[in-house]
């Protein structure tokens, strides 16, 4: 199956409380490289490398996050450019 890349922003109550560790447990198990960082404006930013199949459980699971979180809006995009290669899944 081919990969496909994808920009995710979550937005609402998702620093400081598991959000980047929940995405990347949910990662490693789907086989979905990239990484999950704080964005200055309080959202977290994913860039997930997958296949369609796990792009979409993963979607779902950004929706869901942790019990500590509150999830108000996931924005998706295409990435225009693969990224450089990423191997596995990191919190940065």
């Amino acid at each position: 199956m081919e990969s496909r890349a994808l920009r995710f922003v979550v937005r609402g109550r998702v620093q400081g409380v598991g959000y980047r560790a929940f995405v990347l447990r949910h990662a490693h198990t789907l086989g979905v490289d990239g990484y999950a960082r704080n964005q200055p404006d309080g959202s977290v930013e994913v860039v997930a490398v997958g296949d369609a199949v796990a792009l979409e459980i993963l979607i779902q699971r950004l929706r869901q996050g942790p019990l500590t979180a509150r999830v108000e809006t996931v924005e998706t995009s295409p990435l225009p450019s693969p990224p450089p290669p990423l191997v596995g899944f990191e919190i940065r």
